[in-house]
């Protein structure tokens, strides 16, 4: 079977074993019945984790079954451009679902098709025109964007904290699933007058060797769901990161410079990133990071080890907290790596059963890392380097917030806010 079909099944087995119909299910995740059914049986494959993630934590997934519809959802949208295969006329490989008979038949929903979905190739000849003509235009604009750097004073060169982009010659990578190779330069987060953290187009650096020359990678094309690097000049190795994941609904918090009526209703999980971005909000005494790694090509990549590196401290921020919910119960650690960001020297530590390094990874077989980062008495900025190694190459990967170093910061003292669930405004001071 393999990628979209393999992905199908573990989506059937899990709306199988729920008891709820496909109408039920597709209401709840805002998607009409027949997509539901496309993605059950493998005719397309959902364009963000977001809609899977939450498909499987209606059928009550487990974490480990999570991880799982997670590695196939990756190998099913990697195989989203790939032709695959189809019987004569045209149907789907694959069981299809029977559909429930009080079910309606809404418009279709904005879907990608899965690989059996794509047209025909194009003639050879009209291919390869197509595959020359693009080259040029590749050609062209990273001998305009050398240029145009070359001509700018100081553009590149980092912002002082000594051990970013130009540590031991290295040159940023990134790029989305469909990037086209363009040389960019490394420059982590900057700094206005005022303190507040600018955006910065850097994605992620790679260098090859501690001592070996450096290497580019695709321009970036964040997701809804974080950011994926390639390192398609050099780096055989993906990396898509999800700077908030709950561990459960309510581990989250966030320090905010507002007062609680000036901050809207807490988000879901996936929905996180932009409104942390948006209120200019600091994860506060932990941050749960998903890291997920995968191969580029044929040959299989050795994860060496992951470091942390600070880019700055400072005293924690006098803000107030707000917790993501109220009243849930503890949950079990998963497993992950751990950082103590108040350590003089943080270092990655496996956690409740995670074991270390190395790990492998090809692009059959991706790795998906938690990193759990704890700060009380800090205001840190900081990133992680992953060591690499695939055959006779080697190198270094970058893994931070889309160009912009993660940022946790301790809590201790400041007041806590949280949202009652089925409430309808921010209740304080909790217990933080």
């Amino acid at each position: 079977m393999g990628g979209a079909g393999d992905f199908a099944e573990l989506l059937r087995e899990l709306k199988g074993r729920s008891g709820l119909s496909y109408g039920v299910l597709a209401k709840r995740l805002h998607v009409s019945t027949s997509t539901l059914h496309r993605y059950c049986n493998g005719d397309a494959v959902p364009t963000a984790f977001a809609t899977v993630e939450k498909l499987a934590r209606l059928c009550d997934a487990s974490p480990e079954e999570l991880v799982e519809v997670h590695r196939r959802w990756i190998l099913a949208d990697a195989g989203r451009g790939k032709r695959g295969s189809a019987d004569p006329g045209g149907a789907a490989v694959g069981p299809v679902p029977a559909a429930d008979p009080q079910e309606e038949q809404p418009a279709e929903a904005d879907v990608q098709p899965a690989a059996a979905d794509v047209p025909a190739a194009r003639p050879r000849g009209r291919r390869r025109h197509a595959v020359a003509l693009a080259a040029v235009a590749v050609a062209v604009v990273l001998a305009s964007t050398a240029l145009a750097l070359n001509g700018v004073p100081g553009k590149g060169d980092g912002d002082g904290d000594g051990d970013g982009g130009k540590r031991n010659g290295a040159a940023t990578a990134g790029g989305g699933p469909s990037a086209s190779a363009s040389a960019s330069p490394s420059k982590d987060a900057e700094h206005a007058p005022d303190g507040k953290e600018k955006k910065s187009s850097a994605s992620a650096s790679a260098s090859e060797g501690r001592k070996g020359g450096a290497t580019g990678g695709g321009a970036k094309s964040p997701s809804p769901q974080g950011d994926e690097r390639r390192g398609d000049l050099g780096v055989p190795l993906a990396a898509r990161t999800r700077p908030y994941v709950y561990e459960e609904p309510c581990s989250q918090h966030f320090l905010i410079d507002r007062k609680p009526n000036q901050v809207p209703r807490p988000p879901v999980e996936q929905d996180a990133p932009g409104w942390a971005a948006d209120l200019g909000a600091v994860s506060s005494g932990e941050q749960f990071i998903e890291v997920t790694l995968q191969g580029m090509g044929k040959d299989t990549v050795v994860l060496q080890g992951m470091d942390v590196r600070v880019q700055s401290t400072a005293s924690p921020l006098d803000w107030n907290d707000y917790a993501m919910g109220v009243g849930c119960g503890g949950g079990v650690d998963t497993k992950s790596f751990g950082v103590d960001l108040d350590d003089a020297a943080p270092r990655v530590a496996p956690k409740a059963g995670q074991r270390d390094f190395p790990y492998k990874v090809s692009e059959s077989d991706p790795e998906v890392f938690y990193i759990k980062a704890n700060a009380e008495a800090h205001d840190v900025r900081w990133y992680l380097e992953l060591e690499w190694s695939s055959g006779e190459r080697h190198g270094v990967l970058r893994i931070d917030d889309q160009g912009k170093p993660f940022r946790t910061s301790g809590r201790e003292g400041r007041p806590t806010y949280g949202w009652p669930n089925g409430g309808s405004q921010w209740i304080a001071p909790l217990d933080g």
